[in-house]
């Protein structure tokens, strides 16, 4: 029996954890259902922020799915900078599907304003903002709650509802704005606004479109999503007057679920896979994207790099070599360095370093060793402590001669390949250390010398881990705290609950025995490992050759507008987009040894 869908469907309307403490199921999840239901094509559409894409881009790829990029945006109806008082009904939501890659860059810029410029509680951009940016962009009314359908509860006229319509079609297009309709009976209201939104977009000529809107994975996760709403808000699930989306199903259906559900709209799952066939977005991976590094007329980076080079090679090893030897010495038109340099050097470091160069110039990356040795030497410049080098990068020549490093490695016999290995190339990596007073003056020189608008710290995202979520779950269930506590401690540190609840006797025990223990741990399994919240990475900066916002979406670390910014892609991602990526640690050692070497200088007066 062939129990294949008569026609596809495509989520186009999807909330994974990186909507942060709302949306429940992991992008990896996600992905494995809709491969296990057969599925061509699937958006993630998180609310106000871009988070997930990488990771879902990436994942849709390996699985043969085809990922569509979006965001559901928070829409202010008066004006994204117009601070006003938290009134729900005030702020709509419209969904926000990248058609093509302009429409991909035109979501980063969206994204980045709607924190930047527009943050008030959340993120938001208004009509003017999407006018602005609004090629290759399909939009989504967004279902039951934004601006079109408490237009119809408010029982605005048709004259009046057609005028909010084609506000929207000015802004898209008729072919680029569709009506979304929801199908959750009991939500009051739902079926009467839907019968009116399929009259408006029949009368103003627009396409309707089947919505998920999916926040968890299985009908039967509603309860630990009710919870996760619970934690977000502080509340317990018992207390009335709460934000729940119980007694609704708001899982991530399958085809024929969606299918049987739409049974009479047919074509509003036929618009879903024909808005996906039209959302073509290619993300270019493993490609460098490197900042510009500005080197003097008549050099290339690699030849400057030579230069530098052999300029190390005179202050590390001593000798006496004039400019217009060392220029001798890297004209790339005459025999290798190492024939033209052994009468200044011994032959053994002029080949490993000949050999490193050669390595370098094959991979591309000469300027990323000019920008890591300028700053450090605009430090040392400075008077600030940096680190003599950690890890592989102290295998390199080239950062010795360049002072990335301070340890030759010819003398301790080490090993360049560990830190580039021509066989198996990738991005380097050269973590620095700094006094930790300090840190920010480096910091700080970069963005002079790149631009404010090119330089930002990296986010990280804390998750719900093993103990903590037992607290979190049980405080949400109004079950005592010292009991949760207890519960909580019987759990190894860094254990995975799973892991857990197998290895712990005592833990095992108390679950099979206690019903309080069996409905914590039974929902936090569910929730453990879902994203809590946003911060930056202690160390990490990105500095990118044109404006951060044409490679990723951007905020701030908090709501004040003189927050640093942070990228809203992590660390892994932004390494897979083939951008620069620095750690500058800040290092109290360093200051000690710092104001030590101070004191000492003023006691001998030096």
């Amino acid at each position: 029996m062939n129990n294949e869908p008569l026609s596809s469907f495509t989520h186009l309307h999807v909330h994974s954890d990186y909507s942060l403490l709302t949306g429940l199921a992991q992008v990896p999840d996600i992905i494995s259902k809709a491969v296990a239901d057969g599925m061509k094509s699937v958006a993630l559409t998180d609310l106000g922020a871009m988070y997930g894409i990488i990771e879902f881009y990436k994942l849709c790829k390996k699985n043969d799915i085809k990922p569509i990029v979006g965001v559901e945006v928070y829409l202010a109806p008066n004006g994204h900078t117009n601070k006003r008082p938290k009134i729900d009904e005030d702020r709509h939501t419209l969904v926000l599907l990248a058609e093509n890659n302009e429409g991909y860059q035109n979501l980063l810029k969206l994204v980045s304003v709607s924190f930047l410029d527009g943050f008030y509680y959340k993120p938001r951009v208004d009509k003017e903002l999407l006018k602005k940016y609004s090629k290759g962009i399909i939009a989504l009314s967004s279902g039951f709650g934004p601006e079109i359908s408490k237009g119809v509860l408010k029982n605005f006229y048709d004259d009046h509802m057609d005028a909010l319509i084609g506000e929207y079609i000015s802004i898209f297009g008729k072919d680029n704005f569709f009506i979304e309709i929801l199908r959750h009976p009991h939500i009051p209201d739902q079926e009467i606004v839907n019968t009116i939104l399929l009259k408006v977009a029949k009368r103003n000529g627009l396409g309707v479109v089947a919505g998920g809107n999916t926040f968890y994975l299985n009908t039967e996760d509603d309860q630990a999503h009710d919870i996760l709403l619970c934690i977000q808000n502080n509340r317990k699930i018992f207390e009335d007057n709460r934000f729940t989306m119980m007694g609704e199903d708001y899982s991530f259906m399958s085809q024929s679920d969606m299918i049987r559900r739409f049974k009479d709209l047919p074509e509003a799952i036929e618009n879903t896979q024909k808005i996906a066939d039209r959302c073509n977005v290619v993300i270019e991976f493993g490609v460098n994207k490197l900042p510009s590094f500005d080197v003097p007329a008549g050099y290339t980076y690699e030849t400057y790099l030579r230069l530098e080079c052999f300029k190390g090679l005179v202050e590390r090893y001593g000798g006496s070599i004039d400019e217009a030897t060392l220029e001798w010495m890297i004209d790339e038109s005459k025999p290798l360095i190492v024939s033209k340099g052994r009468e200044f050097f011994k032959k053994d470091i002029l080949e490993r370093l000949e050999y490193e160069l050669s390595v370098i110039e094959k991979t591309g990356y000469a300027s990323y060793f000019l920008i890591v040795s300028d700053f450090i030497k605009w430090s040392k410049r400075n008077g600030i402590m940096v680190g003599p080098g950690r890890g592989s990068a102290a295998g390199s020549m080239v950062a010795y001669l360049t002072e990335i490093c301070s340890l030759d490695p010819i003398a301790y016999d080490l090993l360049f390949e560990r830190f580039l290995n021509p066989e198996r190339i990738s991005m380097p990596d050269i973590d620095t250390d700094f006094a930790d007073t300090r840190r920010d003056d480096v910091i700080a020189y970069v963005q002079q010398k790149y631009g404010k608008d090119k330089v930002s710290g990296i986010i990280t995202f804390g998750t719900l881990g093993a103990r903590a979520v037992i607290r979190d779950v049980g405080r949400a269930l109004g079950i005592e705290y010292a009991y949760c506590d207890k519960i909580s401690k019987l759990i190894p540190s860094m254990s995975e609950l799973k892991v857990a609840l197998e290895e712990v006797p005592d833990l095992k025990a108390e679950y099979a025995q206690n019903p309080d223990c069996k409905r914590i741990i039974d929902n936090a399994l569910k929730l453990e490992g879902a994203k809590r919240h946003a911060s930056q990475h202690a160390c990490g900066v990105l500095i990118t050759k044109d404006p951060l916002t044409d490679y990723v979406p951007v905020q701030r670390v908090t709501s004040e507008e003189d927050s640093p910014l942070v990228s809203q892609y992590s660390l892994s991602p932004l390494e897979d987009l083939g951008l620069l990526k620095m750690d500058f640690l800040g290092l109290k050692n360093l200051t000690v040894i710092e104001n030590t070497v101070e004191a000492i200088k003023k006691i001998h007066d030096v």
